[in-house]
């Protein structure tokens, strides 16, 4: 259960957030709830799935050494938790960011 909270909940939670602060930063285009919550949580699944292998492997237990690794609790691994959580926001800025250029074009 921990795992899949880790593997998908955090990077739709990051990537709406990171949707939100994309979609606030542009002024000329006004988006609404439901669209920045849903490109920010897409956006976040997807970064978050792409960044997590390369992210996971550089701050895993490899990073962290034997002791490290060994003290870790069961079920939490820091390097999934932090590309999630990287790769969650900026797949949510970047989606949230391409669908309101595009609705804007479209008014």
């Amino acid at each position: 259960m921990m795992d899949l909270l880790i593997q998908y909940g955090v990077p739709i939670i990051t990537g709406m957030m990171g949707g939100g602060a994309a979609s606030g930063m542009m002024k000329n285009v006004a988006l609404g709830m439901l669209p920045k919550l849903l490109s920010g949580g897409l956006g976040g699944l997807a970064g978050g799935a792409a960044a997590l292998g390369p992210l996971a492997g550089m701050l895993g237990g490899a990073a962290m050494g034997d002791a490290g690794a060994a003290a870790a609790p069961a079920g939490l691994d820091i390097g999934s938790l932090v590309g999630g959580a990287v790769g969650g926001g900026a797949g949510g800025a970047i989606l949230t960011g391409i669908v309101g250029k595009l609705m804007g074009g479209a008014k």
